[in-house]
């Protein structure tokens, strides 16, 4: 039939270029697929998970739009399907259950990554690995200890979302759209983040040399409840919802894109800090203004940042190190 169909002039010639794998297909993992396919970031796309049916069953819906989005869909419980991926971007893991302590999940977790990043690595020795799965910074410390992969290959989601949710909140106390103001939260994906009030700039001009005061406890425009609102808004999603799914999917994919094209964009994702500006002298990972590249984190922006700012910093990445000295890594 294929003979009959067409003539070939060449065997054509397997690539694993765009070739991507997700591990989990819950609410976020199966988020993350869909953005990722709907927009044609990749040419084939691996679906892993430990439950086969819902596995299967979400790689069939996705697949049957394959004429739309040009994606090839494969899924299995056996990481060998995820051979050769360019990026494996793990969302695999439990949520914080009613009277369970941050600790308690945080262990569980990284059980839960300790025994997939192994299986990926046997099939895609020079892969990147994007960690989404929470606690974010954590995780994807377990991961770059586990691979060994160097730093520039792991990194993980981090604050990429907050300061997209950062943006957002400014903007509609403007009244101007988002992507005209420019501003990072920085640190740990969590309640110690640390927004950087001196460098937000909207058209070019710094917040701050029109509000000295902006984001302190001396600022009569109360600007910072705008931080409370982002680390706010994701348990707000989770009571009406259940779960966020949707804007980190979408956040995702957008990092994703800039690893396979090479762009050389800058976002807030969670990198290994140590030794890097700011003096931080801990062996974790949490989020900075990162360059990504074809190789994963291409460099981290020197951002300036006041002695407030530096010294909220530091005490985050002190919180996340107090965590991972108890996982006994």
């Amino acid at each position: 039939m294929k003979s009959a169909l067409m003539c070939e002039i060449t065997k054509p010639v397997e690539s694993s270029r765009m070739k991507l794998t997700v591990v989990g297909s819950g609410q976020v993992g199966m988020a993350v697929a869909f953005a990722l396919v709907s927009q044609k970031i990749c040419s084939e796309l691996a679906l892993v998970d430990v439950i086969a049916d819902k596995l299967k069953g979400e790689a069939m819906d996705l697949e049957h739009a394959q004429a739309f989005t040009g994606c090839k869909i494969k899924c299995s419980t056996d990481y060998e399907v995820t051979k050769n991926s360019r990026i494996c971007i793990i969302t695999a893991g439990t949520a914080q259950k009613p009277g369970e302590s941050r600790l308690d999940m945080v262990v569980r977790n990284s059980n839960i990554l300790k025994s997939i990043v192994p299986k990926l690595m046997e099939f895609n020795k020079d892969t990147i690995l994007l960690i989404v799965s929470n606690p974010v910074d954590v995780l994807t410390y377990v991961a770059w200890k586990t691979s060994g992969l160097p730093t520039n290959r792991v990194f993980g989601s981090g604050t990429t979302l907050d300061s997209a949710r950062f943006r957002l909140f400014i903007s509609q106390r403007l009244d101007v759209a988002p992507s005209s103001v420019h501003g990072w939260i920085v640190g740990e994906h969590g309640d110690s983040s640390v927004p950087v009030w001196s460098s937000i700039s909207v058209g070019g001009v710094r917040l701050m040399d029109i509000n000295k005061d902006l984001g302190t406890d001396k600022d009569l425009e109360n600007w910072d409840d705008i931080h409370k609102e982002v680390v706010q808004s994701a348990y707000d999603i989770i009571k009406l919802k259940g779960y966020t799914s949707w804007a980190i999917g979408l956040t995702v994919a957008q990092l994703v894109r800039a690893v396979l094209f090479n762009s050389r964009d800058i976002f807030p994702v969670s990198t290994h800090v140590k030794g890097c500006k700011h003096d931080l002298d801990k062996e974790v990972f949490m989020s900075l203004p990162c360059v990504l590249g074809e190789n994963g984190i291409a460099g981290i922006v020197k951002e300036t940042m006041t002695e407030e700012e530096r010294s909220k910093l530091h005490k985050s990445a002190s919180i996340l190190y107090d965590v991972q000295r108890l996982l006994n890594i």
